[in-house]
């Protein structure tokens, strides 16, 4: 089966390729411009731009995945959130460790609090006339520094906590059966990465839905 990611990040195409061709799937990159609806909403932004594209598909009968994702920062109020690619497009990394460093505590467990962060991200997929919708969230902090070559985005700044033994994420701090060990995203291999993965744990979501209407 193809499937038709609309995506102009390569990033996130290698990452759904990965995990859908478990699945049997061949993802294919499909390039849209869609226009964003002015909402903090990942949902909202998703789902308009599925619809805005499902009518330039190649074919009519292929699927068409969508998907947004954005970093939170807690003590940010969830900024830079469904604002993500624009802030990184004009501030970049280095910008919200700026922000982070103005809050700067001295006590340890109070900092690592301020540097509390989530990735989430909303899929989409459009498939036989229906529309399947799955969240996922990654928990994490920003680290200090921009730390490592690999992966996209704001990987180089952002290290998952730690997960139990079911696979789910653990409060900061907290020690878990799998961990980075303080390492970011930017500093671990795709594969790796996948085991914590928000948009792992959406496509997760959008496996089972498509599984359901077959």
């Amino acid at each position: 089966m193809t499937l038709w990611f609309m995506t102009s990040n390569k990033g996130k195409v290698a990452e759904a390729s990965e995990y859908f061709a478990n699945h049997g799937m061949i993802v294919k990159q499909f390039e849209f411009e869609a226009t964003e609806p002015q909402t903090d909403d990942l949902e909202v932004v998703t789902i308009s731009k599925l619809e805005q594209a499902i009518s330039t598909l190649p074919n009519p009968d292929d699927m068409l995945l969508v998907e947004d994702a954005g970093l939170f920062v807690d003590a940010l109020d969830g900024f830079p959130g469904v604002y993500s690619s624009y802030v990184l497009n004009t501030i970049g990394t280095h910008g919200i460790l700026k922000l982070l460093d103005q809050l700067k505590s001295e006590n340890p467990i109070q900092d690592s609090k301020l540097r509390s962060a989530e990735f989430r991200a909303v899929a989409a997929l459009y498939c036989k006339g229906q529309t399947i919708i799955s969240e996922g969230v990654c928990r994490g902090r920003i680290s200090h520094q921009v730390r490592g070559d690999e992966g996209f985005g704001f990987d180089p700044i952002f290290v998952p906590t730690d997960l139990d033994v079911t696979g789910e994420s653990l409060e900061c701090g907290e020690l878990g059966e799998t961990s980075t060990h303080g390492k970011t995203f930017g500093e671990i291999t795709l594969e790796e990465k996948q085991l914590y993965s928000h948009r792992r744990r959406a496509l997760s979501g959008i496996i089972e839905g498509f599984s359901r209407i077959g």
